[in-house]
C-alpha cells in the first residue's frame, strides 16, 4: 500500500458521480492529469465548508470536477462562476453539472478569463486559480481589486511538479510564469499566504 492509498483511506471517500467523472476524463480527453481527483477534492470541499464563501470564482474548468467539490460546500443561494476558455469542452462541462445535485449552483462561463473577469460585477468570497499556468500573474492582479477583505485565493499547481527548484534556469514560459507568480505573492504584504505540498503544490492566499 502506498501512502497516498492509506490517506485516501483514512479520507472521506469519493462521491460516486465524481469518481465517473474522473474516469471518464481518463477515457475521452489528453491530459487527463489535470482533473483535481480524490484527495485535492476533499481537500477543496473541506476548505470550502470552513471559509463559507457566498461567491466564488474558478479559473479552469476543465471538466468540471473541482467546481462541483467546490459547489458541495455552498448553500443554496451561494453562487460559483467558473471560466473554462476550451469550447469544446462546454458540452461535457454541463452533462457533469446535470449529473450532480449541487450542479445548479454553478454559472459556466466559456472564454478568456482575462476578458470575462472584468465584466463581473461580483466581490468575490473565495478564488480558485488554476488556469493557464503563463497567466497566473496577470489572474491574480485581475481577480484582487474583486476579492472580498478577508477573502481567498486557491492557487494550483504552485510546486510545478517540481520544476520550481530543480530548473533553475527554466527556459519554458508555464516554469518561468509560475516562479514569477510565486515570488511575487511571498513578497506581497497585502495578503497571508502558505504553500502546501498537496498534490502538485497548492498556495493558501489570504487578503488581509
Amino acid at each position: 500500500m502506498s501512502l497516498e492509498d492509506y490517506i485516501l483511506q483514512h479520507s472521506d471517500r469519493e462521491p460516486a458521480y465524481l469518481t465517473k467523472i474522473s474516469r471518464d476524463t481518463y477515457v475521452k480527453l489528453l491530459n487527463p492529469r489535470m482533473v483535481s481527483g480524490h484527495l485535492q477534492g476533499r481537500v477543496l470541499a473541506m476548505l470550502c465548508k470552513m471559509i463559507r464563501p457566498h461567491t466564488v470564482l474558478e479559473i479552469g474548468t476543465f471538466t468540471g470536477y473541482s467546481a462541483l467539490c467546490i459547489a458541495e460546500a455552498l448553500k443554496e443561494d451561494d453562487v460559483l462562476h467558473t471560466v473554462e476558455i476550451d469550447d469544446e469542452l462546454e458540452d461535457l462541462i454541463l452533462e457533469n453539472f446535470a449529473g450532480s445535485e449541487h450542479g445548479h449552483k454553478i454559472q459556466l462561463h466559456v472564454g478568456n478569463a482575462l476578458e470575462i473577469i472584468p465584466t463581473m460585477n461580483e466581490v468575490f468570497d473565495l478564488v480558485f486559480i488554476d488556469g493557464d499556468k503563463r497567466e497566473y500573474t496577470a489572474y491574480y492582479e485581475t481577480v484582487f481589486p474583486k476579492l472580498a477583505n478577508g477573502g481567498f485565493i486557491l492557487a494550483d499547481n504552485t510546486l510545478w511538479n517540481g520544476k520550481v527548484i530543480t530548473e533553475t534556469k527554466a527556459n519554458d514560459r508555464q516554469t518561468l510564469e509560475i516562479l514569477r507568480f510565486n515570488n511575487l505573492i511571498v513578497a506581497d504584504d497585502r495578503i497571508e499566504k502558505v504553500m502546501l505540498p498537496l498534490r502538485d503544490g497548492l498556495t493558501i492566499i489570504r487578503k488581509k
